[in-house]
């Protein structure tokens, strides 16, 4: 415990492992890359990306928390395995609260909700009045992900019978939206912004509980009528529990400050990314606060959904 002051000062002596625990190319590989890069070229560390995908990003969290509580084996973790599986799957070879160690929060990632250009639909009230006329189609990127959720959500809200069409992944679920298959989708603003300005998609409101600068023309949920909507995917750096107290600030306070790069900040904000709380981000406490919050909101709507992995 004495020497945990000094590790932390010299951290790291060598590259940092950074587990991706899903496909190259998604969301959560492009986060991690981001953050990577980020700390790169702020403080010189050296990340080795590897990506583990599958059993919904459980796998590549299994690897992660049996490693060296060291901090040389971190990973990218979001809201569906950090948040929902534990509540989708019954059976997890760890305990998501005993064995994971919020390092950073990275981003809160809000939903849009899309429908295709081709569609009629130009506003929430003209989506309901379809939906009280016959049944409405959701697409989203699985069964247990946000956009699952938060589309069984506003089901229940808004008062209308929906059929849920999951797919393996976002752009799957994105190509039958465009193609008519599907009614609509609760997409994050990254997967939807160039389908939006490429005018194949119309996005109808946000699930943020402010205006998004990039679709500032866009209204929020309560906006719409919808209140209490708000809901973001949740992106942060989690590693094994047992890292050291002084390690894992010193790695937090070392996103922070890179995230903060004015060139990182202008990238996130292109792709309608939120930093919270706070503008730095926050401590490894209200990381794991954040977490147990989205857990309680998450965890009833999951029970009434009914939805289950195995």
């Amino acid at each position: 415990m004495l020497a945990a002051p000094a590790f932390a000062d010299t951290f790291p002596a060598k590259p940092i492992r950074l587990v991706v625990p899903a496909p190259p190319g998604g969301g959560t590989d492009g986060m991690a890359r981001l953050l990577a890069n980020a700390l790169t070229e702020s403080v010189g560390w050296t990340f080795v990306p590897d990506n583990l995908p599958g059993a919904g990003g459980n796998i590549g969290f299994d690897t992660t928390f049996k490693a060296s509580k060291d901090g040389y084996t971190l990973a990218m973790g979001e809201s569906s395995n950090m948040v929902v599986n534990q509540y989708l799957y019954s059976r997890i070879p760890f305990n998501i609260e005993k064995d994971m160690q919020p390092v950073a929060l990275v981003a809160r990632v809000p939903l849009v909700l899309i429908v295709s250009a081709n569609r009629p639909h130009t506003s929430m009230a003209a989506l309901v009045a379809a939906g009280k006329k016959g049944s409405l189609s959701f697409a989203s990127s699985g069964n247990g992900t946000l956009a699952h959720l938060v589309g069984e959500l506003w089901k229940r809200k808004a008062g209308l019978d929906m059929q849920h069409i999951p797919y393996r992944g976002a752009a799957p679920a994105m190509t039958d939206l465009i193609g008519g298959q599907v009614d609509m989708f609760f997409a994050s603003i990254p997967v939807a912004l160039p389908m939006i300005q490429g005018g194949k998609v119309r996005a109808l409101a946000v699930t943020a509980g402010e205006r998004v600068p990039v679709l500032k023309d866009v209204p929020t949920m309560s906006e719409a009528g919808f209140k209490d909507m708000e809901a973001s995917v949740v992106f942060g750096l989690v590693g094994p529990a047992g890292i050291p107290g002084p390690l894992v600030s010193r790695i937090n306070a070392e996103a922070n400050k890179a995230l903060q790069r004015p060139a990182v900040v202008q990238q996130l904000n292109a792709m309608g990314v939120e930093r919270t709380p706070g503008s730095s981000g926050g401590d490894a406490e209200s990381f794991a606060r954040v977490l147990r919050e989205e857990r309680a909101k998450w965890a009833p709507v999951i029970k009434a959904s009914g939805a289950t992995v195995d």
